[in-house]
């Protein structure tokens, strides 16, 4: 039996990004990406089952940065591919729009002999990894699921987020539940961010992050855990949520949610300064602690 502290479930993306300036780049992205660089910086023993192909978005060439991680490859005939056009400089807003997909996650495409403390559900869009996937994984350990891949939606135009139909069905096999602050209100229609934390876990989530431009925010049922971003630039934006969420579920594995969060946000407040995912270390989160915490 092959042990990880955590297992990163999720397709590579080839992006279209064009930025503020109107300047085009291509490259490899995903969440499964920044999840990956994240949690093994921040100390996991990490896998990832990263669906993509040799000729688009080739999986062991996309983590070939980070060797520490274990890949296990998926092949889809289609690769995601998204355009992601920034309508301010500071990349808070964006037009997103679909241009192609995977084919979908299934519960046979979980490798035998693998076991894990944590599976990360980090999909893209809704239909990469279903209800049945979910409940698959739930059954191999903690699960964690960023809820942006059962929200997200390709109307065709641009991508859109939607209510999930089954989320109170759900919700009670999610050991940790990331949303952003927009994703929280279109699951319980609440602005507040506490007031939506309190309304998932009545659900059945039992850990909760809701990201926010702000600040990183924890919710466990009882109490509320936050703590500030503090990014000198914003150059690296693009992997905030995936970022924050990965290096937690790391910090999580031996720290309290209190350290956890604290944790988190620093990380994710420095890898925003560089475009890319998280190519440091976790000494380097920490010295970047005692600096500006």
């Amino acid at each position: 039996m092959k042990e990880y502290d955590i297992m990163i479930v999720g397709q590579l993306s080839k992006d279209i990004n064009t930025d503020f300036g109107g300047r085009t780049e291509s490259v490899i992205g995903g969440a499964v990406l920044c999840s990956g660089f994240a949690a093994c910086a921040s100390g996991a023993k990490v896998a990832v089952l990263a669906k993509g192909n040799e000729r688009e978005a080739d999986p062991v060439k996309a983590f070939s940065a980070r060797p520490e991680i274990t890949v296990y490859g998926v092949h889809s005939q289609t690769c995601t591919s998204i355009s992601n056009t920034y309508l301010t400089a500071d990349r808070e807003r964006r037009i997103c729009r679909a241009i192609s997909h995977i084919e979908p996650y299934r519960p046979e495409d979980i490798p035998e002999g693998v076991s894990a403390r944590i599976w990360h559900a980090a999909g893209l869009m809704a239909g990469d990894i279903d209800e049945e996937m979910i409940g698959a994984l739930a059954k191999k350990g903690d699960i964690a699921v960023d809820v942006q891949c059962l929200l997200r939606r390709d109307d065709g135009e641009e991508m859109a987020f939607h209510d999930w139909p089954r989320k109170k069905e759900f919700l009670p096999v999610i050991r940790y539940l990331k949303t952003d602050a927009a994703e929280a209100e279109i699951l319980t229609g609440l602005s507040d961010r506490r007031e939506a934390a309190k309304c998932l876990a009545g659900w059945g989530a039992r850990e909760i992050m809701i990201t926010h431009n702000t600040e990183v925010l924890i919710h466990d049922g009882k109490d509320f855990y936050t703590a500030p971003i503090v990014s000198r630039n914003l150059t690296g934006r693009t992997g905030r949520g995936d970022t924050a969420f990965a290096g937690y579920l790391a910090a999580r594995l031996g720290h309290s949610i209190e350290e956890a969060v604290l944790y988190s946000a620093a990380l994710v407040s420095l890898k925003m300064e560089t475009p890319g995912p998280f190519m440091g270390t976790r000494e380097d989160v920490e010295e970047y602690i005692r600096l500006l915490y």
